[in-house]
């Protein structure tokens, strides 16, 4: 059939851009949902989860579970390991997407995927935020030095062995500078916690 051709052209199209996407993004486009189904049985897109669709052949994308996230709770501010791990300066790899909220805002109920989530109240909430624009999504995001500063303040949620590394991966790469790190550190009160770090580091470079 023509409409239903047109329809799967459509979805395909779409997926190749905005993957991962849900059912009502989809549907928004003028795509039904017997469509969406036929294309899954005949493996032409893949359920990625509840009412989430990619595309089989394409590169799987490592911040996927950010977009989602993002697309979910656009106010939230990606944060601690996941924000990290975002601007490749650790090598972990959260279970859970660190989101961070306000201390008055309602805590997103999000099943898919599995997110941690940490309140932070002024200036610590929205001091440092940039956006990045990734698979047609935009995600909130802590910048680096904002990050490593969060990592340095909460110990108990990310070990501190984690956060050095970070620090030393940052500058070592080059992607902040030792005094825009200090400045973040003083800003959001991390500087006692990372100052003997930033001064072995830099001493030893």
């Amino acid at each position: 059939m023509p409409t239903d051709v047109t329809q799967r052209q459509r979805l395909l199209e779409y997926l190749e851009f905005h993957a991962p996407a849900r059912a009502r993004e989809l549907e928004g486009v003028g795509v039904s949902a017997a469509t969406i189904s036929r294309s899954v049985l005949s493996g032409e897109i893949l359920r990625l989860g509840r009412g989430l669709y990619g595309l089989p052949d394409s590169t799987p994308d490592t911040h996927e579970t950010l977009i989602e996230v993002a697309k979910r709770a656009p106010k939230a501010v990606i944060c601690l390991t996941s924000a990290l791990a975002f601007h490749g300066i650790t090598d972990q790899l959260p279970r859970r997407v660190w989101i961070a909220i306000g201390a008055r805002d309602w805590e997103p109920k999000i099943t898919y995927p599995k997110i941690r989530t940490v309140r932070f109240r002024e200036p610590y909430f929205s001091g440092g935020v940039e956006e990045h624009q990734v698979g047609g999504t935009t995600l909130r995001m802590y910048t680096i030095p904002k990050a490593l500063a969060d990592a340095f303040r909460n110990q108990r949620l990310v070990d501190r062995s984690v956060a050095i590394e970070a620090l030393k991966a940052a500058i070592e790469q080059r992607k902040a500078t030792p005094s825009a790190i200090a400045e973040a550190a003083q800003t959001y009160g991390a500087w006692n916690q990372m100052r003997p770090y930033l001064e072995a580091v830099t001493s030893n470079g």
